[in-house]
């Protein structure tokens, strides 16, 4: 059982990352598609409770925002794996400005969260942790960036 928890600023191509590697194995849960904080705990509750594996696809800058998720995916016996999205401050922006209506993130907020951001470690209990680049063809490159010895 695993649970995936991105962490990234918005643009920065998680959602496209889930769907060319977990799509067709986990379950996607997004606050931006579930809009409340109530209904994300539900569907983590109800893959926890069944054992369905899953990813959080949100920004999850804070530790305190990943705790959550990792706390109660490791009581539950899953096996907890990180993806750090790597800034590209430049390309988040030019792929946020393809974005139309809500989903477009004002430059203001995408700053402010990438100002916020807290890079993840392996003490905050993951047990895989990875970083995510985009090369210049923009394909992504996963790295191990910690692995439990």
């Amino acid at each position: 059982m695993d649970a995936v928890i991105f962490i990234g600023i918005q643009g920065s191509g998680k959602s496209t990352f889930y769907r060319q590697h977990f799509f067709d194995t986990h379950l996607r849960i997004s606050l931006d598609m579930l809009r409340t904080r109530h209904r994300e705990r539900l569907f983590v509750e109800a893959c926890i409770a069944t054992g369905q594996r899953f990813v959080v696809d949100n920004t999850n800058v804070l530790r305190s925002e990943r705790a959550e998720y990792i706390l109660r995916a490791r009581d539950a016996g899953f096996h907890v794996h990180g993806y750090f999205f790597e800034p590209q401050v430049h390309r988040a922006i030019a792929w946020n400005e393809q974005r139309t209506g809500q989903a477009r993130i004002p430059l203001k907020g995408l700053l402010g969260t990438l100002k916020r951001m807290e890079r993840p470690n392996l003490e905050e209990g993951f047990d895989f942790l990875y970083r995510v680049d985009v090369d210049e063809a923009n394909e992504f490159i996963v790295k191990a960036l910690m692995a439990p010895a």
